[in-house]
C-alpha cells in the first residue's frame, strides 16, 4: 500500500465511491476511458429491481472528477425514484461524460460511449440529458440498441424536453391548487432559472396562461431569443433568490436550494425541471416545510421525459404519453396532501411511496 495512506483517517478520506454520501447502495458504477476519442465517462446504475436502469447521459465540463462522480451518483439515484413513483417498470441509471459538449463532442466519441453502454448488455439504457441532442442518441444507436430518445423518423419518441416541460407545468399547477386553492397561474410571478429546451417550453406554457414570467440564464443570447418569442422579462439583478416571486422554477443544474439561498427565498412554491434541487434533501426539505414553502418534488414532476422515452420500450403512442404525463398533476396533489397529513416533508412523502413500490417488487422476486 502507498505510504501516503499512513493512517485509517486518511484512507477513509480517500474513499471516492463507497464513502460518498450519494453512493446510497448503487449496484454498479462503470468508469469508461478511451484514449483515441478522449472519452472519459462514468455510468451509474443505482437500482434494477423494477427493471433495467434508464437515464440520460449528461456532458458537462466538471470542475474535477469528484464532482462528476457525485453528479452521476445523485442523478442515477434520482432516476430510480422517478421511475418508481411514476409507475414505470424501470430502474435508475445515469451517465456523465466529462468534457465541453460544444468543443469536445464528436461522433466518434459518442459511438465509443455507445460501445461502453452496449457492453452492459441492457442493464443500462441511455437517453439524452444536458449537453446532448436527439442526433447524438441517433449516433449512439448505430452501435447499440440500448438507447432511447432517438429521432421520430428512426422510430423513436424524439426529443423528450417538451414532455418534461409539460409534466413540470402539470406539477406546478397542482402545487398552486394546493397552496392557493386554484391552479390558475394567470398573473402569478414566476421566475424560471435555466432556459434550455425544457425551460423554454415551460416559459411557453406559462406565458400562454397569462403568468408574469421572469427568465434567468448564463446565455444572454438565449435569454433575448426566448424574451422575443414569448414576451418574458429578462432578470437583470444580481441575487435572484432574494426577489419577490410567487413561484420559483429551477430548470438548470441541481442544488440551487442550499444553505446560501434557502433563507433568502420569498417564493411560496418551488416547482421546476432541475434534478436534485435540494442540496441536502433532509435539511433543506425540512427548512422549506418550516417556512411554509410548497416544494413539488423534482423527481416526480420532471418525469415527463422518462415517460416519453419509455414509450419506445413499451410501444405506446403519443396519446398515452400525454395521459401519463398529465397524471403528474394528480400524483402531485396526492403527495402534497400526504405530506401535510403525515407532518413530513413533501420530498420524504414522495420518496416513501417510491421506496415502497421498489420494496414490494423486491419481495415478489424473493418470494
Amino acid at each position: 500500500m502507498s505510504q501516503e495512506f499512513d493512517s485509517l483517517d486518511k484512507l477513509i478520506h480517500q474513499d471516492p465511491v463507497f464513502g460518498q454520501v450519494s453512493f446510497d447502495d448503487h449496484e454498479q458504477i462503470v468508469f469508461c476511458n478511451d484514449k483515441d476519442t478522449g472519452l472519459k465517462a462514468i455510468i451509474g446504475i443505482h437500482n434494477t429491481v423494477l427493471g433495467p436502469a434508464l437515464g440520460g447521459t449528461r456532458m458537462w465540463h466538471y470542475e474535477n472528477e469528484w464532482a462528476a462522480l457525485n453528479d452521476v451518483l445523485r442523478l442515477s439515484r434520482g432516476m430510480t425514484f422517478k421511475s418508481a413513483i411514476t409507475g414505470l417498470n424501470l430502474g435508475g441509471g445515469k451517465a456523465v461524460i466529462i468534457g465541453d459538449a460544444k468543443t469536445q463532442k464528436t461522433p466518434e466519441l459518442m459511438r465509443r460511449f455507445g460501445e461502453f453502454v452496449h457492453s452492459l448488455s441492457g442493464r443500462y439504457i441511455t437517453a439524452e440529458d444536458v449537453g446532448m441532442t436527439t442526433e447524438d442518441m441517433d449516433t449512439v444507436r448505430e452501435v447499440t440498441p440500448y438507447v432511447t430518445g432517438i429521432s421520430q423518423d428512426k422510430g423513436g419518441a424524439g426529443n423528450p424536453s417538451p414532455i418534461t416541460a409539460y409534466g413540470v407545468f402539470m406539477g406546478m399547477k397542482a402545487a398552486a391548487h394546493f397552496k392557493y386553492g386554484s391552479d390558475v397561474l394567470e398573473d402569478k410571478k414566476i421566475y424560471v432559472e435555466g432556459i434550455g429546451n425544457v425551460g423554454e417550453t415551460l416559459v411557453e406554457y406559462l406565458t400562454q396562461e397569462g403568468a408574469e414570467v421572469v427568465i434567468a440564464d448564463l446565455n444572454q443570447e438565449r435569454l433575448e431569443e426566448v424574451r422575443d418569442k414569448y414576451g418574458a422579462t429578462i432578470y437583470g439583478g444580481n441575487d435572484l433568490y432574494s426577489e419577490n416571486m410567487d413561484i420559483y422554477a429551477p430548470c438548470a443544474l441541481g442544488a440551487t436550494i442550499n444553505d446560501h439561498t434557502i433563507h433568502k427565498l420569498k417564493a411560496s412554491i418551488i416547482a421546476g425541471a432541475a434534478n436534485n434541487q435540494l442540496a441536502d434533501e433532509v435539511k433543506h426539505g425540512a427548512l422549506l416545510q418550516k417556512r411554509g414553502i410548497v416544494y413539488a418534488p423534482d423527481f416526480l414532476i420532471n418525469a415527463g421525459g422518462i415517460i416519453n422515452v419509455y414509450a419506445e420500450l413499451e410501444g405506446y403512442d403519443r396519446t398515452e404519453i400525454m395521459r401519463k404525463t398529465e397524471n403528474i398533476y394528480t400524483t402531485t396533489i396526492e403527495i402534497l396532501n400526504r405530506a401535510k397529513e403525515s407532518g413530513v416533508t413533501t420530498h420524504k412523502a414522495a420518496l416513501e411511496i417510491a421506496q415502497a413500490r421498489i420494496a414490494a417488487r423486491k419481495h415478489e422476486h424473493q418470494g
